[in-house]
């Protein structure tokens, strides 16, 4: 069947694979056989290697309250309401998308983003990483009782299916997670009888041999909370310290470079390619700012953020689409 009546299939596919992303749902209501083209894994590839996806940074995003600063001396506080948020830093486009169904109210408070393949995918302070096929590993947080876990499970995006993992060496609570080379590196975190002291060590899971490896003892330095880790396709790692941006190197962290003054305050990062996103603040309770730094030169660039988009971000993943 023609995709597009009158032109041969190979220039109608040209044709559709310069839709813009956020057009998609729409296109794929024209006809079933667009549908049908648009979620084929071809097409995907296609797109990617004429140069046409964009990175699009997801973000678990509170609606940013500009009256909140006259509460801050206040005992209780309202808890944010969190939503979807997009944000193309090509272009410095913000948008949201829908509630969720069965989520009118927002998303739950400590969810957490990853992402898998072409698709999107929340125990409580767990660690979250993402193969960017398939799967979606989650480590350690807590039960309902407050007891930290050594637990771990994967998620097939594909199969939908839970696939419970060995446990950890040690109990992590609000741990941090990053997965690269076919491995998903669990750090920091602290165990029931230690709350809120944060381990130095790290733990290794190697998804061949679905082992994991010996515990890590002196990843992080000391008092340091892992929440800010990042890790890049390079194998690099970097985390905020201070004022600081600082990599991993020979089991050292280096700083690489001051951290902008207005994102200083709970920041929070997302990396891809040779790009690394910072969201965070000046001070708490004042309005998100967005800066990239371009990982080889060094070199910050302010995004532009609309009032809507400068609220917390509780969690973000990014997706080339």
């Amino acid at each position: 069947m023609e995709l597009i009546p009158g032109l041969p299939n190979d220039i109608a596919l040209e044709c559709l694979i310069r839709v813009p992303y956020n057009h998609f749902s729409s296109v794929s209501l024209v006809s079933q056989t667009w549908k049908t083209e648009l979620e084929l894994p071809g097409f995907r590839r296609h797109r990617k290697s004429s140069g046409l996806t964009r990175f699009i940074i997801v973000m678990a995003q509170a609606r940013f309250d500009s009256n909140q600063n006259s509460f801050m001396g206040k005992k209780y506080m309202a808890a944010p309401m969190y939503r979807v948020t997009l944000c193309e830093p090509e272009t410095g486009i913000w948008s949201d998308l829908p509630p969720i169904p069965g989520l009118s109210y927002g998303l739950p408070l400590f969810c957490q983003f990853a992402g898998v393949g072409s698709d999107l995918v929340p125990t409580v302070f767990f660690a979250c990483a993402s193969d960017s096929d398939r799967m979606v590993l989650v480590a350690g947080g807590h039960d309902n009782e407050k007891n930290a876990l050594k637990s771990a499970m994967a998620y097939d995006v594909f199969n939908d299916k839970w696939v419970p993992l060995p446990d950890m060496a040690r109990e992590r609570d609000e741990c941090k997670a990053v997965f690269q080379h076919g491995k998903f590196q669990v750090i920091g975190g602290y165990g029931t009888e230690m709350q809120g002291h944060f381990e130095r060590s790290a733990e290794t899971f190697d998804v061949s041999t679905w082992q994991w490896g010996s515990v890590e003892d002196n990843f992080l330095e000391t008092g340091t909370c892992p929440s800010t880790c990042v890790a890049s396709d390079k194998g690099k790692i970097y985390i905020c310290r201070g004022s600081d941006l600082a990599i991993l190197q020979n089991a050292t962290w280096k700083s690489v470079t001051e951290l902008p003054m207005e994102v200083r305050c709970s920041p929070h990062l997302t990396i891809w390619e040779d790009k690394l996103l910072v969201i965070g603040s000046e001070k708490l309770g004042a309005p998100h700012v967005t800066c990239v730094l371009n990982l080889e030169r060094y070199r910050w660039t302010r995004i532009a953020t609309p009032d809507e988009y400068s609220g917390h971000v509780q969690s973000t993943c990014c997706l080339e689409i």
